[in-house]
C-alpha cells in the first residue's frame, strides 16, 4: 500500500465506524497562549475537553499537520540523525467524546492494523498502564483484559507512569494510555532477543506506532485526581511510523512518504542516497525540514526573528547549511522541492498546490539572504575552533557564538550542531548572557502567577451577542487574578457578552460593566481556548450580581469602519494587482488599519490610486452589508468566499458580503451597515514587511480627512517657505541640487582634513616589538572616515595594530584594527580588545578579529581608552 492510500484507508475505516472525518487543523496555533505549534492531534479538540465547547457530534477521525520543534516536544536535535523523528509529521487520530471507550477504541484499533494494514500478529505489543502509588492508581486491568481477547498475554506489558499515563498539563483532563509497539528487527535479530524486552527501549527497529488514550481523570491544582463526568478517547498514530511498518523499510526516509524527495535532492545535487551516514543525515534533513518549512508558511506563518517565525527560519538554515557542506549547495536549492511537495501533498492538504509560487519564492528568499552570511559565518567558526585547538580547549565561548548569531544569522542550536560535528560545544550560558546585553534585542516576558478561576456560575460558554447589540445583562460565570511584575491584572468570563474578542486582526473592544453598586471598567476583551475573557480593572466586590455590560460605541463604530475597509481593500487590491493577493495579516483598531497580502514587487504610485478609487468607489455606492451566520462551509465556498489561509474553520461559518460581485469573505468580525458609513478611505503607506508580503495602512473616516488635511497643510507651509506656490516641484528639485553640491564640497573638504589627520598619525607610529603600534585620539566628522582611516593605515603599513579613540560629532567611538598576519600569529582579537576599552566610554560592541568597533556614552572616557591602550601594547 502506497503512503496515500494507507492515510485514506484510515479515514475511510472509521467513518465506516460512525467517525466524521474532520481536516486538519493549522500548523501554527492562535488564540492559545500555551502553545505556539499544533504539536499533537487533539489540539484542535482541546476545548472539548476542557468543557468549554460542546462538540457537534459525539465522534471524529482525522489526519493532523503536527510540529515539534519547540517546548516540551522538541525532536529538532534527532531529526536527520536517527531514521524516525521529524520535524513535521500527520497523527492519524480517532477521538470519541463521551460516547465509546476502551472495548471500542482496543477492537478497532487491532481490527485496522491486523485485518485492514494485515501487519503480523507475531512483531506486535501493546504496553498498559502499570499504575503509580503516589495518585492512588492501580494497573490498568480492564486494558490488560479486553487486550486479551486479540494479543497473548505475554505480549502485554505494563508500562510507567511516564510511559502510560497522559496528562495534557500540569492540570486537566487526563488518564491511563495503552500503545501498540511493533518489531520491525530481522528474524534473525528476533530469534536472539525478545522484542518486548526492547519496548520503550529507544531502539530504532522497536517503535511504537499508535498510543490510545483513556482520558477519564481531572487533574486538580492540588495535584488530585477526580473522575471526570464523561470518559474520552482520544488516539495518535504517526503517519510516517505506519507507512514505514506496512512498506516493511528499514527507515522512515525509505517509504515512499520521502523517496519522491530524496530522489529530487539526489538529481540537484548529482549525489546519492545511501552511500556516507554524514551525507545520507544532510538528505534526511532536507527531505524533513522542507515538510516543516512548506506547511508552515502555507499556513500564514512567514520566517522571522521572533517566535513562531524564528522557529521557521532555524529549521529552514539547519536544512541549508547541511545541503551546503555537505551535498555541495552553493545556490538556494530548498525551493527547487516545492513542485514535489505540492504533487504528493495537494490532494489531502491543498493550501500548499494553492500557494505553491507564493511559498516557492518565500523560501527562495530565505535562502538567498542565509546564504549570503554564511560562508562568512562558517570560516569564522573555523577559525574560532583552530584557536581553541591550539590552546586546547573544547568550548566555544558564549559571546562568540552569540556574534554568529547576531551578525551571520547562525541560530545557537545550528552552531551547537557544527561545533558537535568537530568535538566542541557552546557555552550557551555565555550565549543567553549575550542576549540579555543585547539591548536593541526583545526581552523576555514578564514573569507571571495565574491563579486558579473562581467558579461562580456553572455554564460552558459564552453567549456573544455583539452582532446585534452593544449592550447586554450579564451574569459572571468565572473570575481570576493574574500577577505581574507590573502588577496585577484581572480576567472575567461572563455568561453572555456584547464585547467583540480580539480576533482575526480585529482588536478587542472596551467599555464599562456595571451592576446597582459599582462599576468596572473593561480595558480589553480576549479569546483564550475559545472562551471570551474580559479583562478589567479590578475584580467586583459581588461577583453574584446582575451586571449590564456597555461596549464603548464610538471606538468600537470607528473599528467597524477599519474592518469593512479593508474587506473592500482586498477585494480592490485583487482586481488591481491579480489573484494572486492573498491575506497574510491584518491589524483593526479605531485609529488605524494595517494590511498584509502577499505580492512580490513594490506597488506603483498608479496602482495605489487605482486601489484607492476603487475602495473610495465602493464607499459611495453605499453598498449594504449582507451577513450570513451558521451557513456550512461547503455553501460558502460555492458562493466565492474568500478565507485566510492558516485560519481553522468549522464546519458553520460566517460569511460577510459587500456586493455578491466584488466582496465575499468569510469572518468573524464587526461590520459596518453599509459601506457608506466608512466615509473615505485613504492609504498612508505601502512597503515591504518580508518575502513577498506587502503591507499597506490606511484610515477611514474623519481620521481619513484630518490625514488629508495635515498632508495640504504641509504642502501649503512648504510653499511659503519655497516661496514658490505654483512650481513647487521645480523649486524642490534646485534645492537639492544645491544640497548635492555642498555636499560634495563638503565631502572634498573632509576628504583633505583626513589626508592631513593621516599624514601626521603616522608619525605617531611606534615599533612594539614586531608590529607597528598606533594609539590615538582623533575627531572625526562620522563612523565611515573612522573606519577609511583604520583601514588605509593597515593596508599602507607592515604589521599594524592601531586603536582609535574617536570623538564623531560629540559621540565616542573606539576602533581597533589589526594586521592579519599578527591576529594568526599573535592570537590577537580586535573584538576582545575593543570590549575591554568600551567599558570606560559605557559602551559595548564587537566585530572580526582583524577589525571591531565600539560606542558609548561617556566622551570623557576616550582619554582613559588612549591610556589603557598604551598599557596594553606597549
Amino acid at each position: 500500500m502506497h503512503a496515500k492510500q494507507i492515510r485514506s484507508t484510515f479515514i475511510e475505516f472509521f467513518e465506516s465506524k460512525g467517525h466524521q472525518f474532520v481536516r486538519s487543523a493549522p500548523i501554527v496555533v492562535k488564540n492559545d497562549p500555551t502553545l505556539m505549534f499544533t504539536n499533537a492531534g487533539m489540539n484542535q479538540f482541546k476545548d472539548y475537553f476542557l468543557g468549554n465547547e460542546v462538540p457537534a457530534v459525539p465522534r471524529v477521525a482525522n489526519s493532523q499537520k503536527c510540529l515539534r520543534v519547540s517546548g516540551k516536544h522538541n525532536d529538532l536535535e534527532e531529526v536527520g540523525v536517527d531514521t524516525y523523528h521529524h520535524t513535521m509529521f500527520e497523527m492519524l487520530g480517532n477521538w470519541s467524546f463521551g460516547d465509546y471507550f476502551k472495548k471500542e477504541a482496543i477492537e478497532w484499533a487491532w481490527e485496522l492494523l491486523t485485518k485492514v494494514y494485515k501487519l503480523p500478529v507475531d512483531r506486535l505489543y501493546v504496553t498498559v498502564f502499570g499504575g503509580d502509588t503516589g495518585d492512588g492508581l492501580e494497573q490498568d486491568q480492564e486494558a490488560v483484559e479486553l487486550w486479551a481477547d486479540w494479543i497473548d498475554r505475554d505480549r502485554i506489558l505494563f508500562g510507567s507512569k511516564k510511559d502510560n499515563f497522559w496528562e495534557m498539563g500540569e492540570t486537566g483532563p487526563c488518564g491511563p494510555c495503552s500503545e501498540i509497539h511493533i518489531d520491525l528487527r530481522t528474524d534473525k535479530e528476533r530469534s536472539s532477543l525478545d522484542g518486548k524486552d526492547l519496548v520503550n527501549q529507544d531502539h530504532p527497529q522497536v517503535i511504537e506506532i499508535w498510543n490510545l488514550v483513556f482520558i477519564q481523570f481531572n487533574r486538580t491544582q492540588d495535584g488530585s485526581l477526580k473522575e471526570l463526568p464523561a470518559k474520552h478517547v482520544d488516539t495518535g498514530m504517526g503517519l510516517e511510523r505506519l507507512v514505514r511498518a506496512i512498506q516493511w523499510k528499514h527507515s522512515n526516509y525509505d517509504s515512499d512518504l520521502f523517496t519522491p524527495f530524496i530522489a529530487k535532492v539526489e538529481e540537484l545535487s548529482g549525489i546519492s542516497y545511501g552511500d556516507e551516514e554524514s551525507v545520507d543525515i544532510a538528505f534526511r534533513v532536507i527531505v524533513d525540514h522542507i515538510r516543516a518549512i512548506a506547511f508552515t508558511i502555507a499556513d500564514g506563518q512567514l520566517p522571522s526573528n521572533n517566535k513562531a517565525g524564528y522557529v521557521i527560519r532555524r529549521i529552514l538554515r539547519r536544512a541549508v547549511r547541511y545541503g551546503y557542506t555537505f551535498l555541495g549547495f552553493k545556490q538556494p536549492f530548498l525551493h527547487r522541492l516545492m513542485p514535489t511537495l505540492a504533487h504528493h501533498f495537494g490532494e489531502v492538504f491543498p493550501e500548499v498546490s494553492d500557494q505553491l509560487d507564493f511559498v516557492s519564492k518565500v523560501i527562495l528568499e530565505e535562502e538567498q539572504s542565509f546564504l549570503r552570511t554564511l560562508e562568512k559565518g562558517l570560516k569564522i567558526l573555523d577559525l574560532i575552533k583552530s584557536e581553541l585547538a591550539q590552546s586546547g580547549k573544547h568550548v566555544i565561548p558564549g559571546e562568540q557564538a552569540f556574534e554568529l548569531y547576531d551578525t551571520y544569522g547562525f541560530p545557537l542550536d545550528l552552531t551547537s550542531l557544527i561545533a558537535r560535528e568537530g568535538g566542541y560545544s557552546v557555552d550557551e550560558a555565555g550565549f543567553a548572557q549575550a542576549m540579555v546585553r543585547q539591548k536593541d534585542r526583545s526581552r523576555a516576558a514578564a514573569e507571571q502567577e495565574t491563579k486558579d478561576w473562581i467558579m461562580v456560575a456553572t455554564e460552558e460558554g459564552t453567549e456573544f451577542v455583539g452582532y446585534d447589540q452593544l449592550t447586554s445583562q450579564s451574569r459572571i460565570v468565572k473570575y481570576r487574578e493574574i500577577v505581574e511584575k507590573k502588577g496585577k491584572k484581572f480576567q472575567l468570563v461572563l455568561d453572555r457578552t456584547p464585547f467583540y474578542a480580539e480576533s482575526g486582526g480585529q482588536v478587542g473592544d472596551r467599555g464599562t460593566i456595571y451592576s446597582d453598586t459599582e462599576t468596572l471598567q473593561v480595558l480589553d476583551t480576549k479569546k483564550e481556548n475559545e472562551l471570551i475573557v474580559h479583562l478589567v480593572d479590578r475584580i467586583p466586590a459581588d461577583p453574584e450580581a446582575v451586571f449590564w455590560c456597555e461596549v464603548d460605541q464610538p471606538r468600537h463604530q470607528q473599528i467597524m469602519k477599519n474592518h469593512s475597509a479593508t474587506h473592500l481593500l482586498q477585494a480592490a487590491l485583487r482586481a488591481v494587482l491579480g489573484d494572486h493577493v492573498q491575506q497574510r495579516g491584518s491589524l483593526v483598531n479605531d485609529e488605524v488599519l494595517r494590511f498584509d497580502f502577499s505580492h512580490f514587487a513594490k506597488m506603483t504610485d498608479d496602482e495605489i490610486e487605482q486601489v484607492e478609487a476603487i475602495v473610495n468607489e465602493k464607499i459611495r455606492d453605499n453598498i449594504g452589508l449582507e451577513e450570513l451566520r451558521n451557513i456550512p462551509i461547503d455553501k460558502a465556498k460555492t458562493m466565492g468566499a474568500t478565507a485566510l489561509f492558516g485560519e481553522k474553520y468549522g464546519e458553520f461559518v460566517r460569511v460577510i458580503t459587500f456586493g455578491r460581485d466584488f466582496s465575499v469573505e468569510l469572518c468573524g468580525g464587526t461590520h459596518v451597515r453599509a459601506t457608506g458609513n466608512i466615509g473615505y478611505f485613504k492609504i498612508v503607506t505601502e512597503g515591504s514587511i518580508s518575502a513577498g508580503v506587502r503591507r499597506i495602512e490606511a484610515v477611514t473616516g474623519s481620521q481619513a480627512e484630518a490625514y488629508v488635511n495635515t498632508q495640504l497643510r504641509i504642502l501649503r507651509e512648504v510653499q511659503e517657505m519655497m516661496k514658490s506656490p505654483r512650481d513647487l516641484e521645480k523649486s524642490v528639485a534646485g534645492l537639492l541640487k544645491e544640497k548635492s553640491e555642498l555636499r560634495k564640497e563638503l565631502e572634498a573638504m573632509q576628504l583633505q582634513e583626513a589626508s592631513r589627520l593621516k599624514a601626521n598619525l603616522i608619525g605617531d607610529i611606534q615599533s612594539v616589538e614586531d608590529m607597528e603600534v598606533l594609539v590615538a585620539q582623533v575627531v572625526l566628522p562620522h563612523a565611515d572616515a573612522l573606519k577609511k582611516l583604520a583601514f588605509e593605515l593597515k593596508n599602507e603599513r607592515e604589521r599594524f595594530l592601531g586603536v582609535f579613540a574617536a570623538d564623531i560629532s560629540g559621540k565616542p567611538q573606539i576602533a581597533v584594527v589589526i594586521a592579519e598576519e599578527l591576529v594568526d600569529e599573535k592570537k590577537l582579537d580586535a573584538g576582545k580588545i575593543v570590549r575591554e576599552l568600551a567599558r570606560h566610554i559605557q559602551g559595548g560592541g564587537g566585530g572580526q578579529p582583524f577589525f571591531a568597533t565600539a560606542g558609548g556614552k561617556n566622551l570623557a572616557g576616550l582619554a582613559r581608552v588612549e591610556e589603557q591602550a598604551r598599557e596594553m601594547f606597549s
